[in-house]
């Protein structure tokens, strides 16, 4: 029975990762190359800052510390780049990310899924990493969408085709 909970729980995991990398290939689609450097303001990230952070995080937590391999991150370059990448270079290292992530997470055995350790200063059993994995991508998803809404001044079209309006049904 844990075997086939902690299956269900990678399988819903990776799910949400697709999900969350379907819709920034959908916001960067819609985005110039200079447009993913922009910041509104000095306080604020631009959304290639933000792809940079992702490959960080998702690296450190699923890669690094799930994964038990060298911790190499250098987070204080992913805010301070300005330029440096490519909207195509952007996308393919969070798929590459993403992917290593995925198959670390879909390799984790129920005891390296339980085995608690120390990431980022937080002390998180294999469990807890995937879970703040998928929430810190999650989040940032939402910052990049509203950010490529506000320079396009349109609906990203992420559900086209579903009926967000049917009911549950038992």
């Amino acid at each position: 029975m844990v075997s086939q909970l902690a299956e269900e729980f990678l399988a819903q995991s990776i799910y949400r990762m697709d999900e969350s990398t379907r819709m920034i290939q959908i916001c960067m689609e819609q985005l110039s190359e200079e447009e993913i450097w922009i910041r509104h303001n000095e306080s604020s990230n631009s959304i290639g800052n933000q792809i940079l952070h992702l490959c960080g995080n998702i690296t450190q937590y699923a890669i690094s510390a799930l994964g038990q391999e060298t911790d190499s991150r250098e987070r204080d370059k992913e805010f301070a780049a300005r330029s440096g990448y490519s909207k195509s270079q952007l996308v393919r290292m969070l798929e590459d990310t993403v992917e290593k992530a995925k198959r670390t997470m879909d390799g984790s055995k129920v005891e390296n899924l339980m085995r608690k350790r120390n990431v980022q200063g937080f002390y998180f059993s294999g469990m807890g990493i995937i879970i703040h994995v998928v929430e810190h991508y999650s989040y940032h998803v939402g910052q990049i969408a509203q950010w490529t809404k506000m320079l396009k001044n349109k609906e990203l079209g992420f559900y086209d085709g579903i009926d967000l309006n049917t009911r549950n049904k038992e």
